[in-house]
């Protein structure tokens, strides 16, 4: 192995790189969720070095991996933006969900005796505890969270791998679409979902999470837009 090439495989394996490319992730991912950061927005290679104080290939790296997940769009000569997603692509992604998440739910109804559902009933309490103290981000970033709960309680990594996408692009086209009154599930659905499931009603789980996305689906005025913003600095700052 040539020295470049063992200096790439250390570089690669180094903690620390991998920490400072996760906490870029994650923040732009959170950003995301919570719909801080619009579509469309220019993610400038410069202005998130000095944002999380590390180097571009740092930087560099995590927006590969943002745009493996379907969360920025990598556009030649012009770098990197938020994912905008258009009509036709809101309209496949709540499909694909229809397609996945009704069985999902009947599946876990069917064996929910035999599955560990505390994860569910944990994020229900935060839910309800955000609503309380309407903290409105929060929010918006549980509710969706609360779909790759479900996907994950399956125990599938790779249904929660599209489903962590889907809700993603989700968020994103409820970031580009949605009202300012309809930015996050509707109140006690998602409960109403895991009571069908806890009781073992699969007919039932699957009608509610199909009549929830109809719900969300419905909320959505296809001529919205919101402004791409340009602080980064305060979107994706420590809190």
């Amino acid at each position: 192995m040539s020295s470049s090439s063992q200096q790439s495989s250390l570089e690669t394996s180094d903690p620390k790189l991998e920490s400072d490319e996760n906490t870029i992730v994650e923040r732009i991912y959170k950003a995301v969720m919570e719909q801080r950061l619009a579509p469309n927005t220019k993610l400038s290679e410069a202005r998130l070095c000095e944002t999380f104080g590390v180097g571009r290939m740092h930087v560099r790296r995590a927006l590969l991996l943002l745009s493996s997940q379907g969360i920025i769009e990598l556009q030649s000569n012009r770098g990197a933006y938020v994912a905008c997603p258009d009509k036709s692509e809101a309209s496949d992604v709540f499909a694909a969900r229809m397609l996945i998440e009704p069985p999902l739910v009947r599946q876990l109804a069917q064996k929910s005796g035999g599955i560990d559902l505390a994860l569910l009933t944990d994020h229900i309490a935060l839910e309800d505890a955000a609503r309380e103290k309407k903290e409105r981000t929060e929010i918006i970033r549980l509710s969706g969270e609360f779909h790759t709960k479900l996907a994950q309680t399956t125990g599938n990594k790779f249904i929660f791998r599209m489903m962590r996408e889907l809700v993603t692009r989700t968020s994103l086209i409820v970031g580009l679409f949605g009202s300012s009154e309809n930015t996050s599930c509707p109140d006690d659905e998602h409960s109403n979902i895991l009571k069908a499931i806890q009781s073992n009603n699969p007919e039932l789980a699957e009608q509610l999470i199909v009549s929830h996305l109809n719900h969300i689906q419905s909320g959505l005025d296809m001529e919205a837009r919101r402004e791409p913003q340009d602080d980064l600095a305060a979107i994706l700052g420590p809190n």
